[in-house]
């Protein structure tokens, strides 16, 4: 069965980082598409950023780009996103997730992803 499992989460000060890391175990080959979410209490879904395997492009929300770096490691199967300069809005849940169907680009929709992990939280505080 295929699993994704997040790690990396936890309790950091504004302006601090961390690195969430996506261990990904028994898929069924290549995902088109390898993503992080991030969830609100009492809100959906939204995608933090993504990479497109078929061209490796990669694509980041307004509110993370130029603070968080999406990287995959195939030997390792692992996914990684590089979280620095946390603001307190960055609190929330975050999912790693798989798309194994080539769309062109990565979908904005989290009903195209099949496979999510459990979730890791980061809390932005002082």
């Amino acid at each position: 069965q295929a699993q994704l499992v997040e790690s990396g989460g936890g309790l950091v000060q504004p302006g601090g980082s961390l690195r969430l890391s996506c261990v990904a175990s028994n898929f069924p080959g290549r995902s088109a598409c390898v993503s992080w979410f991030r969830q609100f209490p009492g809100n959906g879904r939204e995608k933090v950023a993504s990479i497109y395997t078929p061209n490796t492009s990669t694509h980041y929300s307004d509110s993370v780009k130029g603070r968080f770096t999406i990287s995959q490691d195939n030997a390792k199967n692992t996914l990684y996103l590089q979280m620095n300069r946390h603001k307190p809005d960055d609190t929330a849940m975050y999912y790693c997730t798989a798309d194994q169907i080539p769309r062109g680009i990565c979908s904005f929709n989290n009903k195209h992803y099949h496979y999510w992990g459990q979730g890791t939280q980061v809390t932005v505080s002082s």
